[in-house]
């Protein structure tokens, strides 16, 4: 069990992680979701040991590592830039940190191949780094971070530098070995389709603390403050009641008769959907709404909209 307690990370006047509380589990996949500047990747770097507390403490199963250097630490982390060694070949890269460790040959040789296998890069070994394509350095990286064995999986934003094809391949491939490795891993990414698909739970961030932690599900269904509500792409309006409501994009439905009216000011189609945006008569807010199968109203028309209760949550913050 990694248990994180109250730890504040100063880079000088700024404040990157203000008193941060998290838990993950021996064999849970925690997804640390939010935006650039949230300190998700100073997290990482303070669990490893890179960055020094100025308050809290990380602790594994009990035992405080304030004092626990970086390599002692039992982490494997994979950097968002992948930091492959340009020189070396994939065999190389991979085997480094087995090196650093004096292990035997063949037993490097043995966790090499074994590694490369887990990742689907078998036969690479003696490839240059840039032979590789992105999503081949990808899989490298990983196998580095993973070839010690560790008993924790610190991965920074993993696909971002991928195109989406190939990150939602990866995606796939990433959640079957998480499950076949049955260890703790926590992941940063500011991707929502990511973190909900990979995350046993999901951590919103937000200038150095968690604002809302759960479940996947729980976390898309039921935001608890306007600013998780508005990240996670839903409507908050003040159209519906005296406080503020999070309504969900597809919940909107246009409709002749419907008791709230508005008028389209914009439109633009997403692969397999519209989204329009429709400002509200008597209001200032505008909702974002996404609409399936037809063609959506042209800008300029007024229509008519109905909200499902179900896709509506109250506000409190």
């Amino acid at each position: 069990m990694l248990d994180v307690r109250g730890i504040t990370v100063h880079f000088g006047d700024t404040v990157a992680l203000d008193a941060l509380d998290l838990s993950v589990g021996d064999d849970e996949v925690v997804c640390m979701l939010g935006a650039s500047g949230s300190g998700k990747s100073t997290l990482l770097r303070a669990i490893a040991g890179l960055e020094p507390l100025a308050a809290g403490t990380i602790a594994r199963d009990g035992v405080d590592l304030a004092t626990t250097p970086p390599h002692r630490r039992d982490v494997g982390l994979m950097f968002q830039d992948h930091s492959l060694f340009p020189h070396r070949d994939v065999r190389g890269n991979v085997a480094f940190g087995l090196r650093m460790r004096r292990l035997p040959r063949d037993e490097i040789e043995a966790r090499v191949h074994e590694v490369l296998e887990m990742v689907g890069l078998s036969g690479y070994e003696h490839r240059g780094v840039r032979q590789l394509s992105g999503g081949e350095q990808q899989r490298v990286a990983l196998a580095r971070a993973l070839a010690p064995a560790p008993s924790l999986l610190l991965l920074d934003e993993p696909l971002g530098a991928l195109d989406r094809a190939l990150r939602e391949e990866l995606t796939v491939e990433l959640k079957m070995l998480f499950d076949r490795l049955q260890i703790a891993v926590l992941l940063v990414t500011h991707d929502h389709d990511e973190a909900f698909a990979l995350g046993d739970r999901v951590a919103v961030m937000h200038r150095g603390r968690v604002e809302q932690v759960g479940p996947p599900a729980d976390v898309w269904r039921r935001p608890e403050s306007e600013l998780v509500a508005r990240f996670l792409g839903w409507n908050v309006t003040y159209a519906l009641g005296s406080k503020p409501s999070a309504v969900r994009p597809d919940a909107v439905t246009l409709t002749a008769d419907g008791s709230l009216r508005g008028t389209v000011v914009s439109r633009a189609f997403r692969r397999d959907h519209f989204r329009v945006l429709i400002e509200l008569e008597g209001s200032r807010d505008a909702l974002d709404v996404s609409i399936r199968g037809a063609e959506p109203p042209a800008v300029g028309t007024q229509v008519g909209l109905v909200i499902d209760p179900d896709g509506v949550v109250e506000l409190d913050r």
